[in-house]
């Protein structure tokens, strides 16, 4: 089967025409020996109409060097809770310091380094409030719970390259599923961890989903490596006749069972435990969520997971499927650069783009599969898909 051409058309850039692709090699060969030559770089940067091209370019290639001193200043006030103290009111640097427990001087540092990332601004009188972005950490429970996870995905690229040869650390115990030859067996303190974390990251993700696609015209709802409800208790009380079903490992599956009671939920709600690229997923459902599933798996786990969703739809029935995606327009940095590096540090899994993801759709039996636009592509990309 062919992917629909409308589709390839977001997702992939035109070819150029076979007597195009000599010339634009030659082109391309050329930039590169231009750009290489540190001659050409400062003639560039004295030359008036390419100076501001110059010094983007030179800026964004010290943003990559620098980038990880950055996410380590955005970390260091997430720990100190600078956010939630400014939202208050601006402080000046010395209530900052004895309210942090740091020395005036490192808070200075700190301060100074946040304004310059927009995280803070300067206020009048030599205190400190909350910048554009400072402001929009502000009670994000979600954000601030991953800027906090990323502790062990800095601790693992402190070798990239032992990383891209096959070693894992840290990461990839935080995961167990994707390492653990049989995760059915996995203790509840063993998950615990990870699934704290996907129920405070939940919410960045579900309102994208439920407002793109509306359930409405459905009647159950199975959400395949559900975790601890989220996703289906925003969909629940969104749409109050909708039954709500629940896979995933044992141990993770049993933590739903609080969520569901405390949300009044539980009496249309249904939880199964299994392992969803060994056993079946439960019949019945008329619609299949699959929310930051399948990017964690490889290809073979990918297909099997897909024909099991097939095989437990009716006709008729339809699947979702939304996660950051490769090669998203204007999103590239995460879905291709990020979740490319972070899923290997966790051991299995790798980020797709929408086109692929149709494909392997299509291949699995589906039919009339949809790319939904998002309002926030950069986290959820979403796919809808029939079968027939």
């Amino acid at each position: 089967m062919t992917v629909p051409t409308s589709l390839q058309a977001e997702s992939e850039p035109p070819r150029p025409a076979a007597g195009e692709r000599g010339l634009v090699a030659r082109w391309q060969a050329m930039r590169d020996r231009l750009l290489a030559s540190p001659d050409f770089r400062r003639r560039a940067l004295a030359f008036a109409p390419t100076r501001w091209i110059a010094r983007r370019r030179a800026a964004a290639l010290f943003d990559l060097v620098a980038g990880f001193v950055y996410s380590q200043v955005l970390y260091a006030c997430v720990r100190l809770d600078l956010f939630k103290l400014l939202a208050v009111s601006p402080l000046s640097a010395n209530d900052i310091a004895q309210r942090t427990d740091l020395p005036v001087v490192s808070a200075l540092r700190l301060l100074d380094a946040a304004v310059a990332l927009h995280l803070l601004e300067r206020r009048r009188r030599g205190r400190y409030g909350l910048g554009p972005l400072g402001a929009a950490m502000v009670d994000n429970a979600a954000l601030s719970a991953m800027v906090e996870h990323h502790a062990a995905l800095y601790a693992d690229l402190r070798d990239p390259v032992a990383l891209l040869r096959g070693q894992l650390g840290e990461l990839a115990s935080y995961w167990p599923y994707a390492v653990e030859q049989a995760p059915a067996a996995l203790a509840p303190r063993q998950v615990a961890e990870y699934s704290a974390l996907m129920a405070a990251s939940q919410p960045l993700v579900a309102d994208e989903i439920l407002d793109s696609c509306p359930l409405r015209h459905h009647r159950c709802l199975l959400d395949v490596g559900g975790g601890d409800g989220g996703f289906l208790a925003s969909a629940g009380r969104r749409h109050p006749e909708l039954r709500l079903v629940l896979f995933d490992l044992p141990a993770v599956s049993r933590r739903a069972e609080r969520r569901f009671e405390a949300e009044g939920l539980a009496d249309r709600a249904t939880i199964h435990g299994g392992d969803f690229l060994r056993d079946p997923l439960p019949r019945g459902a008329d619609v299949i969520s699959l929310v930051r599933v399948v990017h964690d798996q490889d290809d073979a786990g990918m297909r099997r997971l897909l024909s099991a969703a097939f095989e437990a739809l009716p006709p008729g029935g339809v699947l979702l499927l939304g996660e950051p995606m490769a090669a998203t327009p204007g999103s590239q940095t995460m879905g291709d650069a990020y979740f490319g590096m972070y899923l290997l540090a966790m051991g299995r899994g790798r980020p797709r783009s929408a086109v692929e993801l149709t494909q392997a759709l299509l291949d699995a039996g589906f039919v009339a599969v949809r790319h939904l636009p998002t309002r926030m592509p950069l986290q959820t990309g979403l796919l809808s898909a029939r079968r027939p």
